[in-house]
């Protein structure tokens, strides 16, 4: 089986391979301490020896559910926010196609909980209305504001269309294994349950129920989803050589770049399918790594759209970024390009070539040309858009991501700045123990000096 190359020749203007090497021991350091658990954050590291435990009686058990459901629903929902849809929403968009969901023998999975915003579930409540549907509610509390409030909302319609006792079989809770309000509801109502692991954080955790379950129910086949993460565990856990290992060669170059002064990250792709790829992949770095004032700042463009609107900021701008470009070796299909007898659009120099070829064509100008303007790349080369190499490429990442934050001297696997906003808004809303914040923030709004222009 192929795997993953990292290619790295268009930093080489502003880093040496001496440099490279001189991080060997650093990287390895940071590298063995994932692997054997025992950096900071380390009761977090379940995720690393996933790809070792997952059983084919777990994937199985996962897949009849899977079938269960599709089979009685027009539309299944997965109600979860941050790692607790963002795996699941990056695999399924990167392996269904721009146009997953309206293929005839296709059973759409849609995504709730990751917003509070009334006109997105107003829609919602109004697509499912003569639908039969069933729901996922992903939660390891079960009191997360956002799948909190969607859940309940859902529920009461599912409720409403089948009955309290036929509304119980359409729905599948993924929460701790033993304590907090979604497992207690669950157990009360009877619900199927698959458990999320106390030492795997939702960032990471695409390969637990939390991912495989609305991958599953997707259509997609976990099997070799698995598998890919097992591919790229056997390629990376065993090579410490960073010259040798992709995924420690990529954590090495991004910790020099940013200690060189780079300051921006840029994950860019030249298919629409792997846009969610990129959303996937700015929670799992900047969550990761944002801590103590430091860390790149991971964003993302879709090439070549993005060519039309941030090209000129690449380019020509602040000289504090660098590309990371994810690429597909294989050509999926062959769309020619037709001859046109008037020529108007004066692009029949293309005539007989392959979409595919002018989009690589397309990725190799740019490199060249952000190069030439001071913008450094890398780029990660997928041999195709399957179940396997998307699981490689996660794994990839999230290998990654551990080394670089242990390089960055911060801990990887804890979100302690995500609770900030929380506090506030819960005092606000009026939230029991939360008074006095409430009168605080409330005077503190109301002392502000508005500076407002317009209506």
């Amino acid at each position: 089986m192929e795997s993953i190359v990292l290619d790295y020749t268009n930093i080489s203007d502003v880093m040496t391979d001496d440099e490279l090497s001189q991080l060997q021991p650093e990287v390895e350091k940071a590298f063995q301490t994932t692997l054997q658990k025992i950096g900071a954050g380390s009761d977090f590291l379940g995720w690393v020896s996933l790809p070792k435990e997952v059983t084919d009686d777990f994937l199985q058990d996962v897949q009849q559910t899977a079938k269960d459901l599709r089979t009685k629903s027009d539309i299944i929902i997965s109600i979860g926010i941050g790692g607790s849809y963002l795996g699941a929403k990056a695999v399924i968009e990167a392996l269904q196609g721009p146009f997953g969901g309206h293929r005839a023998d296709d059973v759409p999975m849609l995504f709730a909980g990751q917003n509070v915003s009334s006109w997105y579930m107003h829609d919602m409540l109004q697509l499912l209305d003569g639908k039969d549907f069933s729901l996922i509610v992903i939660s390891k509390s079960g009191t997360t504001t956002e799948p909190g409030l969607a859940f309940r909302i859902l529920k009461n319609a599912l409720e409403e269309k089948y009955g309290k006792d036929g509304a119980k079989g359409r729905i599948v809770a993924i929460t701790d294994k033993s304590r907090g309000a979604l497992k207690q509801l669950a157990t009360d109502e009877g619900y199927k349950t698959y458990v999320i692991p106390d030492d795997v954080g939702g960032r990471f955790s695409v390969l637990t129920p939390v991912g495989l379950l609305p991958i599953a129910c997707a259509g997609i086949d976990i099997q070799k989803f698995v598998n890919g993460f097992k591919a790229m565990d056997d390629t990376l856990t065993n090579e410490t050589d960073l010259t040798k290992n992709p995924a420690l060669a990529y954590a090495a170059i991004r910790s020099l770049l940013y200690r060189k002064g780079k300051k921006i990250e840029l994950l860019v792709n030249f298919e629409p399918a792997l846009h969610s790829i990129s959303e996937w992949w700015k929670q799992l770095f900047g969550e990761s790594e944002g801590k103590d004032g430091k860390a790149l700042f991971p964003a993302s463009v879709d090439f070549t759209t993005d060519l039309h609107s941030m090209g000129q900021l690449i380019q020509d701008g602040e000289r504090t970024l660098f590309e990371t470009f994810v690429i597909v070796s294989k050509s999926r299909h062959s769309v020619l390009i037709p001859h046109d007898d008037k020529n108007l659009d004066g692009l029949n120099y293309l005539e007989g070539k392959n979409l595919d070829a002018i989009n690589f064509s397309a990725y190799q100008g740019t490199t060249l040309a952000h190069r030439d303007g001071g913008a450094p790349s890398m780029t990660i080369e997928l041999p195709d858009i399957t179940p396997c190499y998307i699981g490689q490429l996660l794994y990839f990442f999230e290998i990654a991501v551990a080394v670089s934050g242990y390089m960055l001297d911060v801990n990887p696997f804890n979100q302690p700045g995500v609770e900030a906003y929380k506090k506030n808004m819960f005092a606000l809303l009026g939230k029991s123990g939360f008074e006095a914040d409430n009168e605080a923030l409330t005077k503190r709004i109301q002392g502000m000096q508005a500076k407002r222009i317009g209506a």
